[in-house]
This record gives structure tokens, C-alpha cells and sequence, in this order.
């Protein structure tokens, strides 16, 4: 990714080896993930959409698949729990939304902003089993707005593989490195590193080394010629940053 960086933003043309060489020799390297968060249950009286996505992290456009999960982000005066809505297309987040509970309401604010952001037509939103999205407020929701729930199995972070990689992503590039001291900070702290970085900078391996705002501008103006992102490995996750 520093490889990449350098290339495109300041046009220096360098050998991989060499920039591996030289962060050795400064004392860089990438960020790694130090934890696991689970944060949503599964109520077992409820209905279940089925597995429209069956580990197939993939979409040939955008608004075509949205993955959906939460996190939570610790801070000195409580938890904060983090509601994201990812396009698969382009890793983009397009609707987020922070709160100091683990009711619908969280999932249901971070999928109306995706909605007001985005219009789909007709798109996929996949999640865990969580209560929260098999509650009855966002069933109705999807069906107001033409969206098409699919959910994973209970229990296993491979069905939601792809939001479990950005929520790694997360983790190694903030979370990990921050203690906020109040609430007010860290939803700064997450609105900086989404909004700023995130999205319009952080770069991608399975994007050809695009970040999401960019990945997406590209399909805009020549759909014909982007590289298609990779199928997502169960597990897997972006290379670290630095």
C-alpha cells in the first residue's frame, strides 16, 4: 500500500523490496488486529431470511450487495456500538450510525443513511442473525424500500466474512491506537478515519490498490475497462496499513 502511495499520489517510481527495506530501516510497519468483537445475538423465536449471498462476497456493480454488522468502541465513560452498511462492490462504507445501545434503532439509522445516500434500485442486504435484524421494524423497512435481506448461520463470522474484515480494519488502524476519553471523542475519532480516510483514501489490494470513492469514480467513467474485485476468502482480510 505504501508502494502504491507513492506511485500514485507523488509519482515515485520505486521497487516493492526497496520500500519494504526502507520502512524495516525506520521502524515501520503495518498495524495488526489484537482482538474479536461479537456484539450481536441471535433471538431464536424469530424468522429468518435465507442466505441469498452463501459466502459469495462479490458484486459486479454498485447497490448491487450490501453487508451489514456491528462493533463496539470502548471509552472511559462507556461503550459506544457502531452500526456500518458496506458496498461489496467497492468496500465503501454508505451508511453508518453510532449509538449507546444495541436496539433496531442503531441498524435502522446506519441503513436509512445508506438508503438516502445510495437510491438502489434493487440490492441485497446481508447481515448476521442478530436480533436486530430479524426484528420486525427492520423487516418492514427492507420491504418499504425494496430490499432483499439475507442473512449468514448463527454463530459463524465466515457468512459475514467481509464485514469481519472491515471491522478488522478498524481495529488495526484506530482502535487499536486510541484511548478516547469520552464518547464525544470517539465519535469524532470514527467519523475522521471514516469520512476522511476511510472512504476517499484507504486503499484496497482487491481494488487494484483504489480506495472506494475512487474505485467507484473509475466504474463511473469507464465501467467497461475496472478491474472486478475478488472474491472474498473466508476470513480473510485487507493487507495492513501503515
Amino acid at each position: 500500500m505504501i508502494h502504491a502511495e507513492l506511485a500514485d499520489e507523488y509519482g515515485i517510481r520505486v521497487g516493492r523490496k526497496r520500500v519494504a527495506r526502507l520502512m524495516r530501516a525506520a521502524g515501520l510497519r503495518g498495524a495488526s488486529l489484537k482482538r474479536f468483537v461479537v456484539t450481536t445475538t441471535a433471538d431464536p423465536k424469530a424468522s429468518r431470511p435465507i442466505d441469498l449471498v452463501e459466502r459469495r462476497f462479490y458484486a459486479d456493480g454498485p447497490n448491487r450487495l450490501w453487508v451489514a454488522d456491528i462493533t463496539f468502541i470502548p471509552t472511559w465513560s462507556g461503550f459506544l456500538y457502531l452500526a456500518i452498511v458496506l458496498d461489496v462492490y467497492s468496500r465503501r462504507i454508505v451508511g453508518w450510525a453510532m449509538e449507546t445501545h444495541l436496539r433496531t434503532e442503531l441498524i435502522l439509522s446506519a441503513f436509512e443513511m445508506a438508503l438516502a445516500q445510495r437510491r438502489p434500485n434493487s440490492v441485497i442486504h446481508h447481515s448476521d442473525r442478530g436480533c436486530q435484524y430479524t426484528s420486525y421494524a427492520f423487516g418492514k423497512r427492507c420491504r418499504e424500500a425494496g430490499v432483499m435481506p439475507s442473512m449468514g448461520s448463527v454463530g459463524d463470522a465466515y457468512d459475514n466474512a467481509m464485514a469481519e474484515s472491515f471491522f478488522a480494519t478498524l481495529e488495526r488502524e484506530l482502535l487499536s491506537r486510541r484511548r478516547f476519553r469520552s464518547q464525544a471523542e470517539a465519535r469524532m475519532a470514527v467519523f475522521e478515519w471514516l469520512e476522511g480516510w476511510y472512504n476517499p483514501h484507504r486503499r484496497h489490494s482487491s481494488l487494484g490498490y483504489r480506495s472506494p470513492i475512487n474505485y467507484e469514480r473509475a466504474h463511473q467513467h469507464w465501467p467497461g475497462r475496472i478491474k472486478k474485485p475478488a472474491l472474498l476468502p473466508p476470513a480473510a482480510s485487507d493487507s495492513p496499513a501503515v
